[in-house]
């Protein structure tokens, strides 16, 4: 690759695609540029929790797969990272950033990954994460694990870079690689996203398989791509989706396993019907005012903006989601781990929770494991209880929330701020948050794509777009369009702290 070319950090995956089809450049040059850049750069960020010691041989191996003719896919030879509760059967570890599953080894690769690994891509790295994807408490700490420690925001780096795919949102952000997976049950893909300035798709529950990865419920779990733009997000989508025989919910998946970058309409807002979310913003007057542009873009792009859009809160909606997913963990959890097999010294989360309180010192230095106490006193999922609890989810989310606001305004997508501006990191008293929409799209298992769309005193801000299941082409189309007309992403400059 030429020194003249634009640094790698920020060269979108379609540039980096023609440099490997015109010999400019090989999986190798790209592979040995990423590790580079994460020796410069992660001291800072901590979003790197373990390199794959294999990365330039599989490069390699792509190489002289690019050179006989025998291409994979149109991700052939390019890095990704994937985060730290996604199995790789190799010489990297899958902790979940937990202590308890250190010298653990997985069994087999996740279903995802051997789609990443038949894409021809090369896996460079496993990505800190907030520990246990931000469940074992109620005051934690985004970012933090006690494997990995603390991940930070490369806008400001005092600031939290938003939970759990903490790391994969901080390494796409500081071009660490060209793209990384990151998981989602509330939040956990669009949030940190939005909080290192660049695009995270949360798809439809079950377009993306779980098997092999740690989870928290089976129905809100799901994997999602992370990246710079949404073109390079939906290029990405399109290699992870496809049926799993061992995800019912991934069942007739194939239908939707499409070629996401086709839907890359730069005219996609025109004629659009778009909804503003207004209860689920207010809670900053700056970042008000930049949603205020944004929708102001949008119409200029030819979108209808229906104000006021009304949705079930987050209030609303998360005592009953909270609770399901207490019985979930437990059950989803112990299923894995038998699924895993040998697993060390934990095989259930009875014993996880053991571990943790022998070795406190270290694991929960600064918060507990109220989360998971509170799991495993549950019941199973054939509770009353449970059942009640997640049917008035799915309810409030979906079928009285976003299902109904479509439908009554004849909408393609509702849009709102997808989370707050990155708060403090505060180990003490835990996460700051003051606002955020990810909630009606996680419980209602739909999809949500958050893009960049401004800066407050520095701090990136991301908006969310969501619309009912399967409506990924839709989404991808009005946020490709936008992001084209408003050019609003920067990269990161490693401040120690937000502009004043």
């Amino acid at each position: 690759m030429d020194e003249r070319d634009p640094p790698l950090g920020e060269m979108n995956v379609a540039d980096l695609r023609s440099l490997l089809e015109a010999g400019a450049t090989t999986a190798r040059a790209l592979t040995e540029r990423c590790l580079e850049r994460i020796a410069a750069l992660d001291e800072k960020v901590n979003a790197v929790l373990e390199l794959n010691p294999d990365a330039l041989a599989i490069a390699e191996e792509r190489d002289v797969e690019r050179v006989q003719g025998a291409i994979r896919g149109p991700l052939h030879g390019i890095p990704v990272l994937i985060k730290d509760n996604i199995d790789t059967d190799d010489r990297m570890s899958t902790t979940a950033g937990s202590l308890a599953l250190v010298g653990a080894p997985t069994p087999r690769d996740a279903f995802i990954v051997e789609r990443l690994r038949a894409a021809g891509m090369v896996l460079l790295g496993k990505t800190n994460l907030s520990e246990w994807a931000n469940f074992r408490s109620g005051r934690s700490s985004s970012g933090w694990s006690s494997r990995g420690g603390q991940t930070r925001n490369p806008y400001a780096l005092d600031r939290t870079p938003g939970g759990s795919s903490s790391g994969s949102g901080v390494a796409v952000a500081c071009g660490f690689a060209p793209f990384a997976i990151g998981t989602e049950t509330d939040g956990s893909i669009v949030g940190p996203a939005a909080m290192n300035g660049i695009v995270g798709i949360k798809p439809t529950v079950g377009l993306v398989s779980r098997t092999g990865i740690v989870p928290i419920s089976s129905i809100q779990d799901t994997a999602g791509p992370m990246a710079k733009s949404v073109a390079d997000a939906a290029a990405l989508l399109s290699a992870l989706v496809g049926a799993d025989p061992e995800d019912p919910a991934t069942e007739g998946q194939d239908a939707h396993a499409l070629d996401y970058t086709t839907y890359l309409d730069p005219d996609g807002l025109s004629g659009a019907r778009i909804g503003v979310a207004r209860g689920y913003c207010g809670f900053n007057d700056g970042v008000d005012e930049i949603v205020a542009d944004c929708l102001a873009v949008m119409k200029a792009k030819g979108a209808e903006i229906i104000e006021d859009v009304s949705l079930p809160t987050r209030e609303e909606i998360r005592p009953n989601e909270r609770l399901a997913m207490l019985y979930e963990f437990k059950a989803a959890l112990n299923s894995y781990l038998r699924r895993r097999g040998t697993t060390g010294r934990v095989r259930t989360l009875r014993d996880i929770i053991a571990f943790n309180a022998a070795n406190a010192d270290t694991v929960m230095p600064y918060f507990p494991q109220d989360q998971f106490e509170q799991a495993e006193a549950k019941e199973t999922l054939d509770d009353p209880v449970y059942i009640q609890a997640r049917a008035e989810t799915k309810k409030l989310a979906g079928t009285n929330g976003i299902d109904a606001a479509l439908q009554a305004h004849n909408l393609d997508a509702i849009v709102a701020p997808t989370s707050c501006t990155p708060w403090l990191i505060d180990w003490i008293n835990g996460d700051n948050r003051t606002g955020g929409s990810s909630t009606p799209a996680a419980a209602s298992g739909y999809p949500n794509i958050t893009v960049p769309v401004g800066y407050l005193h520095g701090l990136p801000i991301g908006l969310s777009l969501f619309a009912g299941a399967y409506q990924e082409p839709a989404l991808i189309r009005l946020a490709h369009a936008f992001e084209l007309a408003a050019q609003i992403r920067r990269p990161p400059t490693f401040r120690s702290h937000a502009e004043v």
